[in-house]
């Protein structure tokens, strides 16, 4: 009994001095402050590795795995090789990364296997919570490789979808959360998708998949870069208050009625635009005339401007963007790629990566005023299409530029 209590006491905290005691309470408000701010974030869910970061490699090569994430063909295809991780000319596919350096390819084969890669997440997605989530798409022009059905070479690149699956765990596909539309763009495009789950989600699913209706399997490629967050938003008929109020502690949060419908089919984001009229006209880009542009004419953004060595643009630079926003808005019907360049000065993977860069950065910007994200694809091109020497800074200057491609239009 003795050496009970004795035992008992050393679980207690004992101060000598005023001085320990105060420490003692710091450092428990600490501990309580942490914990309550991992609480508060938990509308938020962050995919590990969700720029496909990794040492470029292929098929085979890449039995070891991709970081962050786990090879679904290990459970459904063990005699098939793993995803990609491009670039690096596998296939013959160079399209540079539209997030940091790295990037996934998957595909699906004639002999109905197809690639997916999984992950647990670090917070679940809960039933009934509706989220927003997007991602870059394309699909690679050239994906030589051999067929399965014939042993003969072949060109992977018949569009195919990518579905989103939330499950339970690795490779789970317990309930489908989006579906892409079949990715036919060389370039990236965001894709942005918004779900709300009929169960706990603890997994994620990136999986390629065939267009569907389909009487046989075919070869397609998919490219996936730049996964965001998951973000919580509001169900239809939840207020923004009541997600706010989600991040309170337990103790702190009132009770609300949420009066969203049971369930959400997943769909594809969409954004309307407002406030543009409909005989809009550009003030600097007065280029975008409806009456004159052709498919396949490309136009430099002029007063567009970037930090030095950098994508964030300038502020001086919104006139000009919202030029190519309200002529967007004004005509659904456009589709465009926003395509960077750099002089020939650096090397090419720094010119990649930053006209990549600068690329996306304008097509956020788009999308983000109202753009439909289908309407928008951005492209690299680094310093492979000069238009003047870069042995003056003339030409650099003007071979360092991001440009609008009309790529389609209906006339």
């Amino acid at each position: 009994m003795h050496k009970f209590v004795r035992l008992k006491h050393l679980c207690r905290p004992t101060f000598d001095t005023k001085m320990q005691k105060l420490t003692y309470a710091f450092i428990l408000g600490i501990v309580i402050f942490i914990s309550i701010s991992c609480f508060s974030q938990s509308d938020t869910v962050r995919l590990k590795n969700p720029s496909f970061e990794d040492n470029p490699k292929r098929g085979g090569e890449a039995m070891e795995g991709i970081s962050g994430w786990f090879d679904c063909g290990k459970i459904n295809f063990s005699s098939e090789t793993p995803p990609d991780i491009h670039p690096n000319g596998f296939w013959e596919n160079n399209l540079p990364a539209s997030d940091k350096k790295t990037y996934l390819g998957m595909v699906v084969r004639d002999n109905n296997t197809y690639e997916s890669v999984s992950q647990r997440l670090d917070t679940m997605l809960l039933a009934g919570k509706c989220y927003k989530f997007t991602i870059h798409l394309a699909k690679a022009a050239k994906y030589i490789s051999r067929t399965r059905t014939t042993g003969e070479e072949a060109n992977y690149t018949t569009p195919i979808v990518l579905r989103i699956w939330g499950g339970s765990g690795y490779c789970n596909e317990k309930e489908l959360l989006g579906e892409s539309d079949p990715v036919n763009n060389t370039s990236w495009q965001i894709n942005a998708f918004e779900f709300k789950p009929k169960s706990n989600i603890r997994s994620i699913t990136f999986e390629a998949y065939y267009k569907t209706p389909t009487f046989l399997p075919y070869n397609g490629n998919i490219l996936v870069d730049g996964a965001s967050d998951i973000i919580r938003i509001p169900c239809p008929g939840e207020t923004i208050a009541a997600v706010e109020k989600s991040n309170l502690p337990p103790h702190k949060r009132k009770k609300t009625v949420n009066t969203a419908p049971d369930t959400v089919t997943p769909k594809r984001e969409t954004v309307v635009a407002n406030n543009v009229p409909k005989d809009f006209k550009p003030k600097v880009l007065q280029e975008l005339n409806r009456n004159s542009i052709k498919q396949g004419q490309t136009i430099e953004i002029r007063n567009l401007m970037f930090r030095a060595d950098s994508a964030k643009i300038e502020s001086s630079s919104y006139d000009v963007l919202n030029d190519i926003y309200g002529f967007l808005v004004t005509n659904s019907d456009v589709t465009i790629e926003i395509g960077g360049h750099t002089n020939g000065i650096p090397d090419d993977e720094y010119c990649d990566r930053l006209s990549t860069a600068r690329a996306k950065a304008v097509a956020e910007y788009l999308v983000g005023k109202g753009v439909n994200p289908a309407k928008v694809q951005f492209k690299g091109y680094g310093k492979r299409k000069p238009l003047a020497d870069n042995k003056t800074k003339f030409g650099r200057d003007k071979n360092q530029r991001v440009e609008i491609k009309i790529l389609s239009l209906n006339t």
